[in-house]
């Protein structure tokens, strides 16, 4: 079953290199729905095989480098995309904003909220490693002010624009502030990234829970694997957003709902085994893969696109509208409330996805 998954994808990806110009090229209702059917179906069942890859891969290597391995893949995945659409259509403006805040919504709000209502109903009270999750929130925070609401307030541009100096500034300083994370993340500061009732504190004890030496081999081979999975969704997504397209503009959909859809599935392998990690009531886990996804797709996605922007000289609006505002700063005040106390229950979850079906409403009633 888990070596099918890889030859559907590649198979589906083998008929539309072959077939994908001229069905693509030659769009009707009907026939958009049955390819988005058949699109859909196909990535989040490879997506299952990027689960399964990545949780054989947590194992070997511990926390946080295993979570750390899928958030990374499938941000890159998110920025080649993003990439590749704003390089071949200067007309894509607006593409990085509405993916980076479809991420957040959906993350924050709707993944973290199911989870949690998911997690409470089943094991009443989790717990999670409290300084793992302030110091995502304290690298989100910033990040997402900078990247999606200061943009609607300087003066140097307008239009939720950014001048070329405030471009590469920006860029650096928020390279900078995702590499220091990583840094923290994976060295001097990792225990704040593993469960509290896995990590020991004496560091004589430290000495005698050395992890067994690594096979090099089988790592090889599972990141090789992780990869045949992943290549799959991203060579689909591209045509899954041209029919996306197509079927926004037939039906005169809100533009936001394109990024929305591939936003989640790019973001599906993740959110998928954050729901299993948080069903194995493993809470710690699941917070490193939500907030770790949000973290990574503002310190990647922002250099990435402002990057672009200046070597093609076409703009990019960051800026978002201001209900998207109020959405935003709601969600990052909830998310510091959440995750201020060590312990959860189902409220917290039902509150966040209180605001997940606003965000719903408002992309198809502004």
């Amino acid at each position: 079953m888990t070596s099918m998954r890889p030859f559907i994808g590649w198979l589906t990806v083998a008929f539309f290199l072959l077939f994908g110009a001229g069905w693509l090229g030659n769009l009707h209702p009907a026939m958009a729905a049955g390819l988005f059917l058949w699109l859909f179906l196909v990535i989040v069942w490879v997506a299952f095989g990027v689960v399964h890859e990545a949780e054989t891969l947590a194992e070997m290597l511990g926390e946080p480098l295993g979570t750390l391995v899928l958030t990374l893949s499938i941000v890159i995945i998110e920025v080649v995309l993003i990439s590749a659409v704003m390089l071949s259509s200067p007309g894509s403006a607006t593409l990085a904003r509405d993916t980076m805040y479809a991420v957040l919504m959906i993350v924050l709000n709707g993944v973290v909220g199911l989870g949690l209502l998911m997690g409470g109903i089943r094991h009443y009270e989790q717990t999670y490693n409290l300084k793992g999750a302030s110091a995502y929130l304290s690298v989100i925070i910033p990040l997402t002010i900078i990247a999606l609401v200061l943009p609607d307030f300087t003066t140097s541009t307008h239009g939720g624009t950014l001048s070329p100096v405030q471009s590469v500034m920006f860029s650096l300083l928020t390279i900078g502030l995702y590499g220091v994370f990583l840094w923290l993340q994976t060295g001097r500061h990792r225990g704040y990234f593993v469960a509290p009732d896995a990590q020991p504190i004496d560091p004589k004890e430290m000495e005698h829970h050395r992890p067994e030496a690594i096979d090099k081999k089988q790592l090889l081979i599972h990141f090789v694997l992780l990869l045949v999975n992943i290549l799959p969704i991203v060579i689909l997504s591209k045509s899954m957003a041209k029919i996306l397209d197509y079927g926004i503009e037939a039906t005169g959909a809100p533009a936001a709902l394109g990024g929305i859809v591939i936003a989640t599935l790019v973001f599906a392998p993740e959110g998928i085994s954050a729901l299993i990690a948080i069903r194995a009531d493993r809470l710690t886990r699941a917070i490193n893969l939500c907030l770790g996804a949000v973290t990574s797709t503002l310190g990647l996605t922002v250099p990435a696109v402002l990057g672009i922007s200046l070597y093609t000289g076409h703009p990019v609006l960051l800026g978002l509208a201001p209900s998207s505002i109020v959405m935003l700063i709601a969600t990052l005040i909830l998310s510091s409330i959440t995750f201020s106390n060590s312990r959860t229950t189902m409220l917290e979850g039902a509150v966040h996805l209180s605001l997940f079906v606003v965000f719903l409403v408002l992309v198809f009633s502004p």
